[in-house]
């Protein structure tokens, strides 16, 4: 009886114009505040375009992208697929986005046919409450807009977040005290998943919706040390991703992220997607720009 995930319907969607060659209509589900495409939505268009130029039974393992133009959401994006190479283990699709005539973004996402291997190891994944027992980042809002002491203006920031129809579904494990300026170590725990129902498919449409959750309130990471400036500006620069074993992005998954390092106005994160049995199903990393005020911000309540 659940709903069909949007992510599946609309967001990632493409129509085929050509052999290879895809388009994302104009019509975007969701824009952030900055008014540029999403950086997770394009990730995730241009690996969904990939996979259209592989056999069925080759699956992707990895990704590295660049984003070299900031997206506008009033156009469409084109999708031009390049078959690089096609061996006998691996594949190599080259992806190129298009707006108004230049590339915003290139992709290369490698497939490969399912092999096995006595050389297996992981991480052990982070002990932390169940999704069932935290709020979602919609009743924290809720919670925080209770207080009578918050400011007004940062009062209207929290409804106008509360009112975005992201199409993703987020529990924070630790969630920040949004009215404190004091620095926090860089690392962020949340249970995420894809709002609505995607079912049993082909494993490549599930890491396409899964490249499109690991993009979201992913570099704020490298933010937490320094939450006493504001930020004038901040974008994606590249996202790397590797897919270890099979996974469901309408199931929660625990998002481990942190930030090992930041300077000359850039930031570094890297995070861990786990499956609730413990598995390590998919790998992140992505640096961006950070540009923030000098001058440290008043408080917010």
């Amino acid at each position: 009886g659940d709903l069909r995930s949007v992510l599946i319907t609309s967001v990632l969607n493409l129509e085929r114009l050509e052999v290879d060659l895809f388009r994302c209509g104009g019509q975007h589900h969701w824009v952030p505040a900055t008014q540029h495409l999403f950086g997770g939505q394009i990730v995730g268009q241009a690996l969904v375009a990939a996979a259209h130029a592989v056999s069925r039974d080759e699956q992707v393992h990895s990704l590295h992208c660049y984003f070299v133009r900031t997206g506008d959401p009033k156009v469409p994006v084109l999708y031009e697929v390049e078959r690089t190479r096609t061996g006998k283990s691996f594949s190599v699709r080259s992806v190129k986005a298009i707006q108004h005539g230049k590339p915003i973004f290139t992709c290369q996402a490698s497939f490969q046919l399912s092999q096995a291997s006595p050389v297996q190891h992981q991480f052990t994944m982070p002990t932390v409450p169940p999704p069932e027992e935290l709020l979602t980042q919609e009743e924290l809002i809720q919670k925080f807009l209770q207080n009578p002491n918050v400011a007004e203006g940062y009062r209207k920031r929290l409804t106008k977040i509360q009112a975005q129809d992201v199409p993703i579904d987020i529990k924070p494990v630790n969630p920040p005290d949004i009215f404190s300026s004091e620095p926090q170590e860089p690392k962020q725990l949340f249970w995420v998943r894809a709002r609505g129902y995607i079912g049993e498919t082909d494993m490549k449409v599930h890491c396409c919706v899964a490249a499109y959750i690991s993009d979201y309130a992913f570099l704020g990471t490298a933010l937490l040390p320094h939450r006493q400036y504001r930020v004038k500006f901040m974008v994606s620069l590249d996202h790397s991703m590797w897919f270890h074993a099979p996974f469901r992005a309408d199931h929660w998954m625990l998002y481990e992220c942190e930030s090992p390092w930041a300077g000359a106005c850039r930031g570094l994160v890297q995070g861990r997607l786990w499956r609730r049995d413990g598995v390590l199903a998919v790998t992140c990393a992505q640096e961006g720009v950070i540009r923030v005020e000098q001058t440290p911000t008043q408080s917010k309540l």
